[in-house]
């Protein structure tokens, strides 16, 4: 996650990327009910988050009509993998 983004997003999507963070991965109604913000404030902090690369939707098994919500975890040493191997593609 790249700190920038980070800070330009609006105090919603923070408290969203927070709750994800302490709890894993969870449903818009599980956000709603955490983060105590309104359904349709939940769904503009995904979309927000989503399109920065930082959050992650998949199906939720139990419930297919849900989605499941992880942060989109990508470690140092992995970025570091993919920019070496970006480099050895261009030499």
């Amino acid at each position: 996650m790249n700190e920038e983004t980070i800070q330009d997003l609006p105090p919603s999507a923070k408290l969203v990327l927070k709750v994800l963070e302490y709890n894993g991965g969870l449903t818009q109604k599980e956000i709603v009910e955490k983060s105590r913000l309104s359904q349709r404030t939940v769904r503009d902090a995904l979309e927000r988050l989503q399109e920065n690369g930082v959050v992650q939707k998949d199906i939720y098994i139990p419930d297919a009509r849900q989605n499941l919500y992880q942060l989109d975890v990508e470690t140092d040493a992995d970025a570091e993998t993919a920019d070496d191997q970006s480099a050895a593609l261009l030499d």
